[in-house]
This record gives C-alpha cells, structure tokens and sequence, in this order.
C-alpha cells in the first residue's frame, strides 16, 4: 500500500510538471499605442510665464525635464525642476495607456504638495490634457494643450485654469526644446 502512495505521489507530480511546461508562459506585451508617447522621451529644457489668477501673480519660469518609458516600456515618467517666483519646484507625471477610453491617464504630484490628474488625448502632434489641479484643499478644472513641430524637437505649451467649472483663464505659456534625445540614467 505503501508503494502505491508513492507512485501515485509520484505519478501526480510528473503529470503536473509536464502539464506546467506545456503551457506558454505568460509575457504581457506594451499595448502598440505606447508608441506615440516616444515623442516625448529624451531631456527637455523650457522657458514660461505664469498668468496672473487663482494662484497668483504673473511670473516668469525657467525649468528642465526628463521623460522616459518604464516598467518594461507600459508608462511614461516625466520628471520635471522649475526655478521661479517661488523658488525651486520639482514633480514627477506617470502616464500609461487605457485602450477602454482610448486616452492616456496622467497623475502628476508635486514637491509643493500639488497634484494634477486627468487624461490626455493625442492626435496627430497635438496633446490635449483635461482634468484638475490640486492644490491645498482647493480643486480647479484644468486643461493643457502642446503642440509639437514636425521634428518633434520642440513643443509650445498652453494651460488654462477655471475657478469656478465655467469660466477659463490662461495659467501657463511655455516653449519646451528637446536638448538630448536619450535620458541620462
């Protein structure tokens, strides 16, 4: 009786071991419209106004930024430092693909203690950010649209704030040039 436990132990564990080789190994892939995302992979350097509003007074920004593709190439990482009015401010942004609403979730958090999340909508070399900012307790609708040149080298940036859902004022111009194609490690 003893030896039939055995071999059936035995038996059971060769069955499984060649079921589990058998079977293909589970490899997600990067869904194919991460791709449109490269245009923004590379160091950046850029040059902007804040407008006066909700959240202050006119002032001038000067900043750099680095974006790469991460975690086996599924999200963007944006990573940004800004010298302004204020002072130094940095923040990183995460994006990845969501093939339901055919759009692009963004979470940016800032060292300021600000967030900003929404979506973005690519098309052609137009990049349409809707959602809101954060900041302290106050929440604002927020919308950013960039524009790239047909080299993709460069990108003007324009973002407008609404104070109360109906109304919107323009927040931020910028001019953005790409100074290095390939992100420092």
């Amino acid at each position: 009786m003893q030896r039939l436990r055995i071999f059936l132990l035995f038996f059971v564990a060769c069955l499984a071991t060649a079921i589990l080789a058998q079977a293909p190994a589970f490899s997600p892939k990067p869904d194919p419209e991460l791709k449109k995302l490269a245009r923004y992979v590379g160091q950046w350097s850029y040059e902007g106004e804040y407008k006066p509003g909700p959240l202050g007074p006119a002032s001038k920004a000067t900043g750099d930024a680095t974006c790469k593709m991460i975690l086996r190439r599924f999200f963007l990482e944006w990573r940004w430092r800004e010298q302004g009015i204020t002072g130094e401010t940095r923040g990183f942004e995460i994006l990845r693909y969501d093939p339901t609403n055919k759009k692009y979730p963004s979470s940016a958090y800032a060292d300021d203690g600000s967030l900003m999340v929404g979506a973005y909508a690519l098309d052609g070399n137009t990049s349409i950010f809707s959602g809101k900012l954060v900041v302290g307790e106050k929440q604002y609708p927020f919308k950013v649209t960039e524009v790239f040149a047909t080299d993709l080298k460069s990108f003007t940036q324009k973002a407008e704030i609404s104070a109360d859902g109906n109304a919107w004022t323009p927040f931020f111009e910028a001019h953005y040039t790409k100074t290095n194609a390939t992100p420092k490690k």
